[in-house]
């Protein structure tokens, strides 16, 4: 299964759909299961976590309060504004590319445009890049290991970079940039302003999503077009397709592979009894690949009924983010293809594959025809 997640996840979702094991209790793999946990937030609740965690690990109505906060930083208008500076970074990062040859594309690009892109929709310094980066590969090993003393190790030293950031604004007073982090500042629950561990946990659920899952998915698109030149000539020919496309083959292969739930009563799902009080992993990696949905899930298909993609997730937790990700993802991938010739494969060169908490790819070398 470390070798290569998304049959493994095939394989139990066909042979043992919903699933015990010491490391992560119950793991439910079919689509149906899935969505019966999102839609049933009383009986699934979201408050897995030992740390606060803002608003993803709250249930209502505490979760409504924030949420309702949270949005309009992902809205049309926001969205608008930012995506002229996505565009220039993709540009940048492109042209950094070499004219022709091959690339090892993970820590080359995809991770350097995930880092770059957080930092600028933050207002953060670029000097945040390469923490972000060590901190990212740190926080994966130790969710890996499920070893909570370096997990908690790995949440006090991001904590203390964004408290660090706190305080820069508070010194600089009416002097401070109108940036993303000064806004949260000034929002507002029930009445009173956030608390610094509200703003913490608000901004290291945006970070942690964005740069493990950006990465990823920069990483798996690039890789399906170039082992899929029929689909990469496709969105070449008609790069208006991209939003779909990005999400099918985001379909195919999940970018983001669990999400936590615990059950607040005994229920029974897949003809298992489970308790109250156990934990739950929702596999998206498997559900969005379910037979019974999509039919073969490996065929690419831009027909599909986009309400079961759960990509972004679904119900009263789905991602608040999701604008932002098909922004960054759709702009990155037209000026990809806008600013190559041929995107491939390395004859020889197999790709490592990312294992679990992670997904995508650890290593990808790719041959890139750049235009000059």
């Amino acid at each position: 299964m470390l070798r290569d997640q998304i049959p493994a996840y095939d394989e139990m979702r066909r042979r043992c759909p919903v699933a015990f094991s010491e490391y992560r209790q119950w793991s439910l793999f079919r689509h149906e299961d899935v969505v019966r946990a999102l839609e049933d937030p009383v009986t699934f609740s979201s408050e897995v976590s030992q740390y606060l965690s803002v608003p993803n690990g709250m249930d209502p109505p505490e979760h409504t309060a924030f949420r309702r906060i949270i949005e309009p930083y992902f809205g049309p208008e926001a969205m608008a504004a930012f995506e002229p500076v996505c565009r220039r970074i993709s540009v940048e990062l492109i042209n950094e590319l070499p004219a022709q040859g091959v690339t090892e594309v993970i820590s080359n690009f995809a991770e350097d445009f995930a880092l770059r892109i957080q930092c600028a929709f933050m207002g953060w310094p670029e000097s945040l890049n390469e923490p972000l980066r060590t901190w990212t590969r740190r926080n994966h090993q130790a969710t890996l290991a499920a070893d909570r003393e370096a997990m908690s190790a790995v949440a006090t030293e991001f904590d203390s970079y964004i408290r660090d950031i706190l305080s820069e604004r508070r010194e600089a007073g009416e002097t401070a940039p109108g940036d993303l982090t000064a806004r949260l500042m000034r929002e507002r629950v029930e009445g009173r302003l956030l608390t610094d561990a509200e703003i913490v946990s608000i901004v290291r659920n945006w970070t942690v999503g964005e740069l493990a899952t950006i990465a990823a998915s920069v990483g798996i698109l690039m890789h399906y077009m170039a082992t899929h030149p029929e689909v990469q000539r496709l969105l070449r020919a008609q790069p208006e397709l991209l939003l779909a496309a990005n999400d099918e083959i985001l379909r195919i292969h999940a970018p983001l592979i669990a999400n936590r739930r615990k059950t607040t009563t005994a229920v029974e799902i897949g003809g298992r009894c489970i308790e109250a009080g156990a934990g739950i992993s929702l596999n998206w990696a498997s559900a969005n690949r379910d037979e019974i949905v999509f039919g073969d899930p490996d065929e690419f298909r831009l027909d599909r009924d986009p309400e079961t993609n759960l990509l972004y997730g679904k119900g009263i937790h789905d991602c608040p983010g999701a604008p932002l990700a098909r922004l960054e993802l759709r702009v990155l991938m037209e000026e990809l293809l806008a600013r190559t010739t041929a995107i491939g494969m390395v004859e020889g060169e197999i790709p490592l594959n990312a294992a679990y908490p992670a997904s995508g790819f650890l290593s990808l070398m790719l041959h890139i025809e750049r235009n000059v």
